[in-house]
């Protein structure tokens, strides 16, 4: 519990909270005082000594350091300090460059505030700056510039590049030398620098500085990029987004954005945005206005009603367009057959924990993660595609929390982890259920919230108790010492959090693979508590948005079951239709002719898909194919009709993020050309067809609607939401939303969880394909890169596909570092880069599913999760040859 203690400062008479500094505090009271090397959230370093205070004894006390206490008296002014803080300053001009007036941070330069404050002139400024030879700046970075010559070494830049985890600078060398340095004095570039750019935007002079040009007018709203939901204020420059920072209140980021939420925005500006309606005429596309291109629309689809009519939602788009695109699919179209990309990410999550815990959401916050006493990181690589979340952990462990991580792959977080279980891929449950078995012997399992809140655990406690150890070591490749190891530290460290990705979903025991992992957290206790729970990291804007909205073929929003539908049906006027089909099985239904017709609005199959070539032969026997997007993509160039939408920085709606934070996009320009909002677009053509309800005025109303229908957004609306996001369940107008679930009964009939014994599907290499293929993603590049692939400077760190391969395997192959190889499966064949690397184990390599020319997915799907329909992603056995 927080409290408070009252001092003084200048005779003032302050409140404070317990733990704040003296500085802090001072600025939370409007009180200045003067300050170089602090910034909010950066552990304080005292190093510009400019913030000097008198305490009670007389001493002079850095304001940044020194925490408040109850009756404590500090004089922030008076002619010594300000005497004193002149000659520090003094000292500080005297290495620093003298161009103020052509600095990019000229006005916005924190030495010129200090100066100005402390009363310098001009004249005292060119007095104390001598000629010093001038140091090439640093442009090797297509982001920001480094130059040394306007350096005052305050540290920010490296304080807060250790908190990200990337520690590409320090200080270096010593005395009048000593200056911010990269490993053996590099360009940046050639560092382990991550672009994120947190240096730039603490910096307080102009030794960093962005090559992005500075907004006219800025505008609060989403990061458009992974599941984190990261607040920004997006720059405007007339109609181009210019820039974007973080939005230091909002309580996922505090201010804290990676490579792509701070420089890759401006693909909105792309000249390859759509601006008409485009109607294909043989094998080309021609442009049309939007009245023959809906009504062509209206006339085609009219004709496959039912059945034959399938839609894919999106989970870039809106809450508000996915609930109108899944209204439409089952009013207007009459068909349940409408899913999104959750059928390859996390639908296992919404299965299995639905199964084991009644809700398939996170049930803990990206925040409380600092709190927690030990991560458990699964099948997950945050500091690649949840950037901000792995700062979370990062913070966490600098604060003494213990961390452990399963992966197949070497990444950063695992050199980070006191624990990495380097399992063979697709062997999480016999791994997982060997901790049961360590936890339970050990006696570490929570045995009165098992007692009092579970069922089934004797029968689950007899399984795992049976298992085979040795068999467990083979089929994992981690030995037995190890995971017990993992068990213990993971047992004994409460609160823990599980936090996990497509590492464990993307399976065919994807289901299964989460069930276990739930039953890891129900042992120790883990759930209904802060900084506990199990956490599945969403990997798109609005994944968990989209399904909210019910953009899922066997439920409705707010995950509402179809034999409940009325509610719906009253509302809309019209008959729910039955379970629909997922995605897979989408195409699978157009390859045979019961799928005659489709509607895909801003997703791209194509390349995301398993299994390419099947998707491009289904996507091209349906009669019928409208794609709705801002970019013509791979997919969209296979319609017949492309309608073209507006950005999210076009358009007012909602995101949802994977912490269930519901959140307000705002618009901040227009769209080009005559683009329109998804919404609107399918609006008017459910009009055109002649439907009902179909006459919203604004997103605002829309929103309205889904939370008259969805308990567990029924207390959110536009009007709260501009004080900032609210985690659902808000069940009223009262309700504050709810941090972390569980906390009283889980969502299930009995309100009690279950053990639930998962069911392993081993599988294995041959001797025609005797590797495994894992995929993934990088931190410089995003799902299909329709967007960061009109971001040209990220091309500086990834401009095309390669294949990871472990060092052994490529001496048995005779390859070398960027040989060509051909890669093969019983699916299909690519020809791609090899890069020798370390990270990956013997027998596996690994490829990103990023660029359309090295497809990836041309060879994955060899098989379903039975129990969510999820295709298998994480373990495809491959063939390696070199090429020439």
């Amino acid at each position: 519990m927080k409290w408070t203690v009252n001092f003084r400062i200048d005779g003032r008479e302050l409140e404070a909270e317990h733990g704040m500094t003296v500085l802090e505090a001072a600025l939370a009271n409007d009180i200045y005082i003067p300050h170089l090397c602090f910034r909010e959230g950066i552990e304080p370093f005292g190093g510009c000594r400019l913030c000097l205070v008198e305490n009670d004894e007389g001493r002079l006390v850095t304001a940044c350091e020194t925490p408040v206490e109850d009756g404590a008296n500090f004089v922030s002014e008076s002619e010594r300090i300000n005497s004193i803080r002149r000659t520090v300053l003094s000292l500080l001009i005297s290495e620093h460059s003298r161009d103020c007036l052509s600095c990019p941070s000229s006005g916005d330069c924190r030495l010129q505030e200090v100066s100005s404050y402390l009363n310098l002139t001009e004249d005292d400024l060119s007095r104390l700056r001598p000629d010093l030879p001038e140091a090439e700046p640093d442009e090797s970075n297509p982001f920001f510039v480094r130059n040394h010559d306007k350096c005052i070494l305050c540290g920010l830049c490296v304080r807060v590049c250790k908190a990200t985890g990337a520690e590409a600078i320090d200080f270096a060398y010593r005395g009048h030398d000593t200056r911010i340095s990269t490993f053996m004095d590099r360009a940046i570039i050639e560092s382990s620098c991550v672009s994120c750019g947190e240096c730039v935007e603490v910096c307080p002079v102009g030794a960093l500085v962005s090559r992005r040009e500075k907004p006219f007018t800025e505008v609060k709203t989403v990061c458009p990029y992974c599941g984190a939901g990261c607040g920004i204020y997006l720059g405007v420059r007339g109609d181009r987004v210019v820039s974007s920072r973080g939005d230091p209140d909002n309580p996922v980021n505090r201010g804290k954005l990676c490579v792509k939420g701070r420089f890759a925005l401006n693909f909105v500006n792309s000249p390859e945005r759509l601006k008409k309606p485009l109607i294909k005429v043989g094998d080309s596309f021609i442009e049309v206005e939007w009245e023959e291109a809906l009504s062509k629309v209206a006339e085609r689809l009219s004709e496959y009603r039912g059945d034959e009519f399938a839609a894919v939602a999106s989970a870039k788009c809106t809450n508000e367009e996915n609930y109108i695109l899944q209204k439409f699919t089952r009013t207007v179209m009459l068909s349940g057959n409408i899913d999104h990309c959750a059928r390859l990410c996390h639908a296992p999550s919404i299965r299995g924990l639905s199964m084991t815990l009644g809700s398939g959401a996170m049930t803990n916050s990206i925040a409380e993660l600092e709190d927690s006493a030990c991560i458990l990181a699964v099948g997950t690589n945050p500091t690649e595609t949840h950037p901000i979340t792995a700062y979370s952990v990062i913070r966490a462990i600098s604060s003494g929390a213990k961390l452990v991580v399963i992966d197949p792959r070497r990444t950063r977080i695992s050199e980070l982890a006191d624990i990495h279980l380097q399992n063979r891929p697709g062997s999480d449950i016999p791994l997982i259920m060997a901790m049961c078995r360590f936890i339970i012997e050990e006696g570490l399992h929570d045995r009165v919230f098992v007692e009092s809140r579970t069922e089934g655990f004797d029968e689950f406690r007899d399984a795992v108790m049976a298992l085979d150890l040795e068999e467990v070591e083979n089929l994992t490749g981690v030995e037995a010492e190890d995971i017990r190891r993992a068990a213990i530290t993971y047992a004994s460290n409460q609160p823990a959090s599980i936090i996990y990705s497509m590492g464990i979903t993307q399976h065919v025991d994807g289901t299964a693979n989460v069930i276990a992992l739930s039953n890891l957290a129900l042992l120790t206790g883990n759930l209904g508590k802060p900084s506990a729970g199990i956490n599945p990291l969403r990997g798109q804007n609005n994944v968990q948005g989209a399904c909210d909205m019910g953009a899922l073929p066997d439920l409705l929003p707010g995950y509402q079951g179809l034999d409940g539908s009325s509610r719906f049906s009253d509302r809309w006027g019209s008959p729910i239709p039955g379970p629909g089909m997922t995605l897979p099985e989408m195409f699978d239904a157009a390859l045979e002719g019961r799928l005659r017709a489709m509607y895909i609005m801003g997703e791209n199959p194509l390349i995301s898909e398993p299994d390419a070539e099947k998707t491009r032969k289904a996507l091209e026997s349906l009669d019928f194919l409208v794609v709705q997007d801002i970019f013509l993509t791979e997919t969209a160039e296979l319609a017949d009709v492309v309608l073209p939408a507006c950005a999210w920085a076009e358009k007012d709606g909602t995101f949802t993020n994977t912490e269930r934070r519901v959140q307000l996009l705002r618009k901040a320009l227009d769209a080009p050309g005559e683009a329109r909002t998804d919404w609107e677009i399918l609006c008017m053509l459910a009009e055109k067809m002649g439907a009902e309800g179909f006459d919203y005025g604004s997103s605002s109303e829309i929103f309205s609607e889904i939370a008259a229908l969805v308990p567990s957004y029924a207390g959110i609306s536009y009007e709260r939401l501009q004080d900032g996001g609210i985690q659902w369940p808000c069940t009223s107008d009262e309700h504050e939303g709810t941090q972390y679930l569980h906390s009283e009964r889980f969502s299930t009939p009995t309100g009690r969880a279950s053990f639930i014994l998962p069911e392993y599907q081993e599988r294995d290499v041959s001797e025609e394909y005797p590797y495994v293929l894992v995929t993934g993603r990088n931190l410089y590049q995003y799902h299909t890169r329709s967007m960061t692939g009109r971001v040209p400077e990220l091309d500086s760190f990834s401009e095309s596909e390669e294949l990871l391969i472990n060092p052994l395997d490529a001496a048995d192959l005779g390859v070398e570092d960027g040989d060509t190889v051909l890669v093969k499966s019983e699916r299909g064949s690519l020809e791609v880069r090899a890069r020798v690397a370390g990270e990956v184990m013997e027998g596996v390599v690994f490829m990103t599913f990023h660029f359309a020319e090295t497809p990836a997915n041309l060879l994955t799907g060899g098989g379903r999760d039975p129990a969510s329909g999820m295709p298998e992603l994480k373990f495809t056995p491959v063939t390696i040859k070199p090429v020439g």
